[in-house]
């Protein structure tokens, strides 16, 4: 999973300029903790390529668990959304944890959080996948 690490020491203050994801799985439930600024050019991609090396292995119920990114531009909107897309277009889906007030007014305001189902926390989200997987392979009855 990519790191990106780059720092910059401005004051004697540690300020985290790219994106770190650390990728975790909960069953089959994948979370990725975003640490960072999800912004145009290295981040997005980080991002991008994180998301589609995911959905090539099958790993299609993604968490994106945003309580450490500080900052989102537009690019990194974009990717949220077409990696929505992608999944949704695959049979899964990505889940939103850890909004911060400021990010839940930009995804309102912009009408992305539309797009997504958010939660509080990492459990209610894995719930939700275990709920709707359950729903998925019930197997129907039907009487003729």
């Amino acid at each position: 999973m990519p790191y990106l690490t780059y720092t910059r020491h401005y004051r004697n203050v540690e300020h985290v300029i790219n994106l770190y994801i650390n990728e975790r799985r909960v069953g089959d439930v994948t979370i990725l903790d975003l640490k960072g600024r999800l912004r145009v050019g290295g981040n997005t991609v980080a991002l991008h390529k994180s998301i589609r090396s995911l959905v090539l292995e099958k790993k299609i119920l993604i968490v994106l668990n945003l309580a450490g990114v500080t900052y989102i531009d537009s690019c990194g909107l974009g990717e949220l959304v077409a990696s929505q897309v992608s999944l949704e277009n695959k049979g899964g889906e990505i889940k939103l944890i850890g909004l911060t007030e400021t990010l839940r007014e930009l995804l309102t305001v912009t009408r992305i959080l539309t797009v997504f189902d958010t939660y509080e926390n990492e459990a209610d989200a894995i719930q939700n996948f275990a709920d709707r997987v359950s729903r998925v392979e019930k197997p129907q009855l039907s009487f003729v």
